[in-house]
């Protein structure tokens, strides 16, 4: 039974909406609070990976010798400057014990290295990110199906009756038009955020990749001072 126009509230009309449309706002609401962790959880790691990439090139610039930079444990998960950085320098010294290698091999080697650290990091970005923008392209269209699903049970509805007023129209309509709006509310800032932590996540790999290309010079030069017949050559 749908209520009066007096006694319309969003609760009550949500109350009386019919199972299908229930599972729908149901299905919208999970998906926009999951949506709201991955916002907070993924703008805190950001945050994090930021900071830390900052301070540690910072440090990178201001170290004369690599190898005071160089770790026995393994560097901080939200690291990733640094371990991009170990990766590469571990790869660097390992290739440099081996007799008779190279130097060209040693550069290629730790490029190859540089590029699967870099893939591993960019890969931790990216996480989450599928889930919002299929929230935000998804959601309208479910609010949608709700809505139509919710007025097409009014009209039914008004078929059965001698004369429709807006008394028995308005509550039946309000009520589809809820699921519309919940679905709007989970895919705005779902979109907004992915748009946003989109772009955060490609300036970070571009660092990334140009932290790279410097570290890849110091041990080209490294190379070159401890080679200088073949860097004469």
């Amino acid at each position: 039974m749908h209520a009066t126009l007096e006694q319309m509230t969003v609760w009550g009309l949500i109350s009386d909406a019919s199972l299908l449309v229930k599972g729908v706002m149901a299905i919208l609401l999970l998906a926009s609070l999951f949506s709201w962790y991955l916002i907070v959880q993924r703008g805190a790691l950001l945050a994090r990976i930021e900071r830390q990439a900052k301070a540690f090139q910072a440090r990178f610039r201001g170290t004369a010798d690599l190898t005071q930079l160089q770790r026995r444990d393994e560097a901080d998960e939200d690291a990733a400057l640094e371990r991009i950085f170990q990766a590469g320098y571990q790869e660097f010294a390992q290739l440099r014990r081996e007799p008779g290698i190279a130097p060209e091999m040693v550069v290629d080697g730790v490029e190859r290295a540089l590029y699967v650290a870099i893939a591993e990091q960019e890969e931790r970005l990216e996480k989450g990110l599928t889930f919002l923008a299929t929230v935000g392209s998804v959601s309208p269209y479910i609010g949608l199906f709700g809505t139509v699903w919710g007025i097409m049970n009014s009209f039914i509805g008004l078929s059965q009756v001698q004369q429709a007023t807006l008394s028995t129209v308005a509550p039946g309509i309000a009520e589809a038009l809820i699921a519309t709006a919940i679905g709007l509310f989970a895919a705005i800032p779902a979109v907004i955020a992915y748009n946003r932590f989109s772009a955060r996540a490609q300036g970070l790999v571009a660092r990334y990749y140009a932290f790279g290309n410097e570290l890849q010079g110091r041990l080209q030069r490294r190379l070159a001072g401890a080679n200088p017949v073949a860097a004469a050559a």
